[in-house]
């Protein structure tokens, strides 16, 4: 009588399986792939049109549940076909993991762990492996492109991850089987993880062990991958400004009503005064500096940074509306010209600027004027309004 791998009845309870895409990986996927059997039976491979001996390989593996591509369609596709493929099967969940040997199949427990813990009613979740991009071995390129990704996924989604790039992962195949997708390679597990966040899915980090071979075998390319991972994030920062943020702020006000919303999402009671008065400093900083046309960028990229209330920072940042601008400037460029040991010009009219030089001095001192009239009235209100939220804070706490 054969002996029942490891977490199979683990797997069973929760209709999950083990996803693998594999790519010209012929020299380490036998090895992955009786690692995986000791622990679970629930494994699809997905084979992206290799063209070295992995077709053979696979047939000494004929129990396993294995889709073959005709040529190489990108990790993207294969993941994509892959999940379709596990839920016709019937499984609920899918653990991907690479092909190349630089994941552990024992660090299967840990995500299975994190199913274990969840409560009925609990958001779905989509876990990501953190593979502890700053310890000795992580190649350089790695770890870098790695902390840019970090970044712009905190700013379009809000949500902080230490390691957004691992293909160690688990999904839950209702989710990201009705999204729909439009990347083919590497960037496909940016975007699955964003457009995810995006349908209110809890994306979290949990702590993986990986190995780095020299002479893995990756499928990588540096300049092109980055490229279109860059792109994409741009697009994703336009869309989630102009769309999901608003949308998401939009939903809470018709779900907890004026009053709710203003105390929760607004004045957010349960943040300390000193954050919701920085949040203020911030919008009324950016809305005053110099960056015309990147004010709403700028204050929900710093606001996610560091983690204040982004609609606070943007209702402050509306400081720089169109009656409000002539005083700006002009108290921009009288700050500018005072610091520059120029003093205040009360003469100032559009006849003084009669020549391009003079114009271009001006802007500078403008540009000046305006970054330290911005911090200096950020300061300002940021202690009126620490005290203020003090003030109410001690009043709430009294009353209760």
């Amino acid at each position: 009588m054969s002996k029942s791998p490891i977490y199979q009845s683990r797997f069973i309870k929760f209709n999950c399986c083990v996803l693998v895409p594999t790519y010209n990986n012929a020299g380490s996927l036998a090895s992955v792939l009786q690692d995986l059997l000791v622990y679970t039976e629930n494994i699809v491979v997905v084979n992206d049109g290799s063209t070295d001996d992995t077709r053979d390989i696979l047939t000494g593996f004929s129990d396993l549940e294995i889709l073959h591509f005709k040529e190489n369609r990108g990790k993207g596709v294969a993941l994509n076909r892959g999940f379709e493929f596990a839920q016709e099967l019937g499984y609920e969940y899918a653990i991907t993991i690479d092909s190349d040997g630089q994941h552990y199949p024992d660090d299967l427990d840990i995500f299975l762990t994190e199913l274990e813990s969840r409560q009925s009613g609990d958001q779905e979740l989509l876990l990501v492996g953190d593979r502890n991009m700053g310890r000795d071995g992580i190649p350089g390129k790695s770890s870098t492109g790695n902390k840019f990704s970090n970044f712009w996924f905190l700013v379009v989604t809000g949500t902080q991850l230490s390691d957004t790039q691992s293909g160690y992962r688990l999904y839950p195949l209702n989710v990201v089987n009705n999204i729909r997708f439009y990347t083919r390679k590497f960037e496909f597990e940016i975007e699955i993880i964003v457009k995810s966040a995006w349908r209110n899915v809890e994306v979290k980090n949990i702590p993986i062990k990986v190995f780095y071979e020299k002479n893995r075998v990756t499928h990588f390319r540096p300049f092109w991958d980055i490229t279109r991972i860059t792109l994409l994030y741009m697009w994703f920062v336009l869309v989630s400004f102009f769309y999901i943020h608003p949308r998401n702020k939009y939903q809470d006000f018709k779900k907890k009503g004026f009053k709710r919303f203003w105390k929760e999402d607004i004045v957010k009671s349960r943040e300390p005064a000193h954050k919701k008065a920085a949040a203020i400093a911030l919008g009324v900083f950016i809305g005053i500096s110099p960056f015309w046309g990147l004010h709403t960028l700028l204050v929900f990229s710093l606001g996610a940074i560091f983690r204040l209330n982004k609609v606070i920072a943007f209702l402050f940042s509306n400081i720089s509306i169109p009656p409000l601008i002539p005083f700006i400037i002009y108290g921009s460029y009288q700050m500018g010209s005072l610091i520059s040991g120029n003093g205040l010009d009360w003469k100032l009219s559009m006849e003084n600027f009669d020549s391009s030089a003079e114009i271009f001095q001006s802007l500078g001192l403008y540009i000046l004027g305006s970054f330290v009239l911005a911090g200096l009235l950020a300061l300002v209100l940021w202690v009126v309004f620490y005290f203020l939220f003090s003030y109410s804070e001690q009043k709430h706490v009294v009353k209760s």
